[in-house]
């Protein structure tokens, strides 16, 4: 079992924008003054798809697996000294299309998670194919745990069966719903006693559809730590990994959840 007291603290940078339609370099090129004013941060998080915003016209928009952002991530990445993460659209060695987390880090590695649940409502399961794969990340000896949009609402994926210590999602979520978004990530901290940080974009898409931020990190009580409101901009948040482990050990109750098997 790990020892959390002698983790570092986490830094958090979460960066809540508007993207611009179907357009990744002048996404890329909006970034790259964001990015600098999260400068000094362990852990940078972006929206879901922001490279492009939230679209289904993945035959077109899609990137080979190490194309133009991949790059530019390991670039900034290691420019930065930091992790990088967000989700973009990427056509995946068998051809498939993916709405495809990238997890970049300093020294140029990058890993991935492909969103598992689709979003039917849009038809996003008409043109992404669903990933099968959990995956867990680690930084300075923190678990950190990604997940995109829409797993959002479906706790079993969410679930903590790795020791995870901080839930990550990333999000294109609409304003119509958010109610059903901070009402779903409280609970999602709550039981899997955990960090949970959540960026969410803001203005309207090539749809019309208007976004309302709501970008938050939460404790392991569901309390907020952070929360960007409405407003475009870098957020930054300090997570302490010994106050995790004080609450757990007074608190263990995932020693009494229910074993499950997920199946593909």
């Amino acid at each position: 079992m790990r020892d959390l007291n002698s983790l570092p603290d986490l830094e958090l940078a979460l960066i809540q924008t508007t993207l611009a339609w179907q357009d990744a370099q002048a996404n890329r090129e909006r970034f790259v003054a964001l990015l600098d004013d999260a400068r000094g941060a362990d852990l940078i998080i972006l929206p879901e798809m922001f490279t492009t915003a939230f679209s289904m016209n993945a035959a077109e928009l899609a990137e080979p697996e190490e194309g133009p952002t991949y790059a530019w991530l390991r670039e900034q990445a290691a420019r930065l000294d930091a992790v990088i993460t967000g989700s973009v659209i990427i056509q995946a060695a068998d051809g498939t299309h993916r709405n495809r987390l990238l997890w970049a880090r300093p020294n140029g590695e990058i890993a991935h998670y492909d969103k598992r649940h689709l979003f039917r409502m849009a038809g996003e399961h008409e043109h992404y194919t669903a990933g099968t794969e959990r995956v867990l990340f680690e930084l300075n000896g923190w678990h950190v745990r990604p997940l995109i949009c829409y797993d959002l609402r479906f706790p079993v994926w969410s679930r903590d069966a790795h020791d995870t210590d901080l839930l990550l999602y990333t999000a294109n979520w609409p304003a119509a719903r958010r109610s059903a978004w901070n009402r779903l990530l409280p609970a999602r901290a709550i039981e899997n006693l955990c960090f949970v940080a959540a960026v969410n974009r803001v203005g309207e898409d090539g749809k019309g559809y208007p976004y309302s931020g709501d970008s938050q990190v939460l404790d392991y009580l569901g309390d907020p730590l952070l929360e960007a409101g409405d407003a475009d901009g870098v957020f930054r948040v300090t997570l302490r990994a010994r106050d995790l482990a004080k609450f757990r050990g007074k608190f263990p109750a995932y020693h009494d959840g229910d074993a499950f098997e997920l199946k593909p």
